[in-house]
């Protein structure tokens, strides 16, 4: 069974950077993709962005558009998630996901679900 741990979390400032490190280890031969998703305080989860494993397909969220840059490297089957510009609207809890190969349009969301379950994710806090 597919594990995903994030890690690359920390305090930055308004206007800094971060990158978000998703490793995964053990086999699956199903196709699918690698989705980041966040939740802050008192809100629900939402969907920030998903990559291809096999074609390297991405889509973002509105928010983050432009921001926001998932990238793969298959051989070290990493997916990381460089973030920039960032706000203090990003602060959350950041977590990874194996999740369906995305179809259709230009954004992403969250998906109808996610293969597996959640792990402990990895803290995002942008200061003012």
């Amino acid at each position: 069974q597919l594990q995903l741990v994030e890690s690359g979390g920390g305090l930055v400032q308004s206007g800094g950077s971060l990158r978000l490190s998703c490793a995964a280890s053990g086999f699956t031969k199903e196709t699918y993709a690698i989705g980041w998703f966040r939740q802050a305080p008192g809100k629900e989860r939402e969907g920030v962005s998903c990559i291809s494993r096999r074609t390297g397909t991405t889509k973002y969220a509105d928010s983050v558009k432009g921001r926001f840059t998932i990238s793969r490297d298959n051989a070290k089957n990493v997916v990381y998630l460089q973030m920039n510009s960032l706000k203090s609207e990003d602060t959350a809890v950041y977590y990874c996901a194996k999740v369906p190969e995305p179809s259709g349009g230009s954004s992403w969301s969250m998906p109808r679900f996610i293969y597996g379950s959640w792990g402990q994710g990895t803290q995002v806090t942008v200061s003012s």
